[in-house]
């Protein structure tokens, strides 16, 4: 799975809140690739939340 935070993030958090091991918000969000294994579902429903629809996930 690839996971991308595209232009456009508002840092609001709410990827953070539903998978903190993946996301972390500083300015704007970024992605630890290295966490990605395991946590498939969280970053589906992370990328749901989002409000401004700025995360891309490639199966």
């Amino acid at each position: 799975m690839k996971v991308k935070i595209e232009d456009g993030c508002i840092g609001c958090g709410a990827c953070e809140s539903f998978c903190s091991d993946v996301f972390k918000v500083e300015d704007v969000c970024v992605v630890d690739e290295s966490k990605i294994a395991g946590n498939e579902d969280t970053i589906k429903d992370a990328a749901d939340a989002c409000p401004v629809s700025v995360i891309s996930v490639e199966e």
